[in-house]
């Protein structure tokens, strides 16, 4: 355990989303899990996780991979997510084929599997992570790669769960302090700015005379704002570019477009 206690300092300095996914999936894969899909959400609600545009989706593998896994929602219709969704901790997928095999698993959540096994995927974890907001939901699947059976993943995470979890959890909570933009587009500078300034407690001709505008366009940054972040007023703008980070950031920068395929 302590031979990863400097890989998990590195991952709590880290100062950008990417060198916190390069750092932990290089980890994993060391372990055998070379495909690793991350899932994040402020905006859930009791049915859903909100906009998935709004959500922070990560995986190592292909764009082909990320479009069909994340993109066309198949995620949602599998088993391990339902799980994701309805518990907090971590297990192995070995639930998922005893589940089959009893017939408690959906016909959607079946065709799933399916198409799993038929890729080559059919051993893995899932480590669903505990949140301090109902709204907020959090989720890491690691997938075993070709050739490691359900068994020797289940002999793993018995001998090397505690470091495991340690990797994945620092990793989750460095990442949700961290910013990210939606798949739309991302804030400018001067849009951060206005924003910062109203959330200060500022009027827009305040706003203006700070950031030596007129008022007009403090308006324009403002109303650019509110149609990257997606939603009607200044004040849902302020309060959703904070809770994704977007703002009073010590080193501003665009967060990377999602999802994050392997480098």
């Amino acid at each position: 355990m302590t031979a990863v206690y400097p890989l998990l300092v590195n991952i709590a300095q880290s100062t950008s989303a990417d060198d916190v996914w390069r750092l932990s999936t290089r980890y994993f894969a060391s372990l055998g899990f070379g495909l690793v899909n991350y899932g994040f959400t402020r905006f859930r609600s009791t049915r859903t996780i909100g906009d998935p545009d709004d959500a922070l989706f990560l995986t190592t593998g292909s764009e082909a991979y990320a479009t069909s896994y994340f993109r066309n929602g198949f995620y949602a219709k599998t088993p391990a997510f339902r799980w994701a969704q309805n518990n907090e901790g971590a297990c192995t997928w070995s639930w998922v084929r005893e589940a089959m095999l009893a017939g408690k698993l959906s016909a959607e959540e079946v065709e799933t599997v399916k198409h799993n096994i038929a890729m080559g995927i059919t051993a893995g974890i899932s480590v669903s992570f505990p949140e301090t907001s109902a709204r907020a939901k959090g989720a890491l699947g690691l997938i075993a790669d070709a050739g490691i059976s359900s068994e020797a993943v289940d002999q793993l995470f018995a001998d090397r769960r505690d470091e495991l979890l340690a990797v994945a959890h620092m990793l989750h909570l460095r990442l949700i302090q961290l910013p990210f933009s939606n798949r739309r587009r991302a804030l400018t500078t001067r849009q951060r700015e206005a924003l910062e300034w109203v959330a200060d407690g500022k009027t827009s001709q305040d706003v203006a005379l700070l950031m030596g505008v007129s008022a007009a366009m403090v308006e324009k940054h403002l109303r650019l704002a509110r149609e990257t972040l997606s939603v009607d007023t200044t004040a849902q703008a302020v309060a959703k570019a904070a809770l994704m980070n977007l703002i009073f950031q010590r080193n501003p920068q665009d967060a990377s477009h999602i999802p994050v395929a392997a480098r």
